[in-house]
């Protein structure tokens, strides 16, 4: 039986600011005292794909991603430093895909240049809006202008793929905003975009915001409504849906590393809080960096906490991610009757021997899935 596809994630925690609601594992300079832990992620980085070989043997990635926080406040050489280790401990494949997060404005011609040059292949810009009053909200800090111009940069450094982040439904932003950053979204002619409805997550001062009253919720039916001008536009421009939030303009130049999570692959994350999965067992990482760096510093595993998926939890993971992809799910991994539920009401079809959404079906994914499973 052939080895399931393998990738690398390496976790960046370092952000210039927190934004208001976003729950990843990150932290600004202030919170760590001054950021001196951010000169050392590299070392530490380095010192976990070691151990991670140690476990795999040489196991070539097929896809690397920095993610975050933000990857590229970083030096240049700090994030070609790590994949050269995991180059050098784990091997790399000859095609593989290396990806950065990037914010539009923690990057240079230079730093682009120099990540392209060290074997960085594609780039994901968080450009999340091109109005002013709506990045305020969600408390981003770069100027709108700076989006286009920061792909003209990745693209004179060399990068082929280059990806957009959005985000709707933030509290203010009308439909007729909403077609604005979409619109300035594809005036760059990007390769991928993925775009996301604002989920107020618990524990973020978003939440707090919203409990409080200070902020209204998202509302279902204008997410919906942005979710259909989002799919309209995107594809009169050229690119197709290949899962519910993600749009590329070509099969090759879908995520491939996200592809590799949808899957249900192997994968090895390198950072504080990052997860990794093998072969159905799943661990996670101590989430601060001074104790992700303690552990690695004694020569120890950074690992907090792992479970072995059973066969339920995999069989849900499946149906959850796979019939959120434009391949859709196998039908034999759903009740017939409830396959036929589904469909006759519109939100999926039989392709061949798989479960597709319709459009219809896209915008009530997450309830399909429960019918499915429940």
């Amino acid at each position: 039986m052939p080895a399931a596809a393998f990738g690398v994630y390496l976790h960046v925690p370092f952000c210039a600011t927190r934004c208001g609601y976003c729950d990843f594992n990150t932290y600004t300079a202030t919170e760590l005292g001054g950021g001196g832990a951010q000169a050392e992620w590299a070392t530490w980085a380095e010192a976990e794909v070691a151990l991670a070989a140690c476990t795999v043997g040489r196991r070539e990635a097929e896809t690397v991603f920095f993610g975050g926080g933000t990857p590229t406040l970083l030096p240049s050489a700090d994030l070609v430093r790590a994949l050269d280790a995991v180059r050098r401990e784990l091997g790399l494949a000859a095609d593989a895909e290396v990806t950065t997060e990037a914010n539009p404005d923690s990057v240079t011609p230079e730093s682009l240049a120099a990540l392209r040059e060290g074997g960085f292949t594609r780039v994901s810009f968080g450009m999340q809006s091109a109005v002013p009053h709506v990045l305020r909200v969600l408390e981003r800090t770069h100027d709108p202008e700076g989006v286009a111009r920061a792909v003209a940069w990745a693209r004179e450094a060399g990068f082929a793929e280059v990806s957009l982040d959005l985000i709707y439904g933030t509290a203010g932003e009308s439909l007729a905003d909403w077609r604005r950053s979409l619109e300035a979204a594809l005036a760059c002619e990007p390769d991928h975009v993925s775009a996301y409805s604002l989920i107020v997550e618990g524990g973020t001062r978003l939440a707090r915001q919203v409990r409080s009253g200070l902020v209204a919720a998202p509302e279902e039916d204008d997410l919906a409504r942005k979710y259909e001008l989002a799919d309209e536009l995107l594809t009169a421009a050229g690119l197709s849906w290949y899962e519910v939030s993600n749009w590329a303009r070509t099969p090759a130049a879908r995520c491939r590393h996200n592809e590799l999570y949808w899957e249900s692959a192997d994968w090895w994350g390198i950072g504080p809080g990052a997860h990794s999965h093998l072969d159905g067992e799943r661990w996670w990482n101590l989430k601060h960096p001074s104790a992700w760096a303690g552990r690695l510093a004694a020569g120890e595993s950074p690992a907090d906490g792992r479970e072995t998926l059973t066969a339920d939890d995999r069989h849900l993971e499946r149906v959850m991610l796979e019939l959120r992809h434009v391949s859709g799910l196998p039908l034999a991994l759903a009740p017939p009757e409830r396959v036929d539920a589904v469909v006759a009401r519109g939100l999926a079809v039989r392709r061949d021997d798989r479960l597709v959404l319709t459009d219809r079906g896209r915008l009530l994914a997450d309830a399909v899935v429960r019918e499915l499973v429940a």
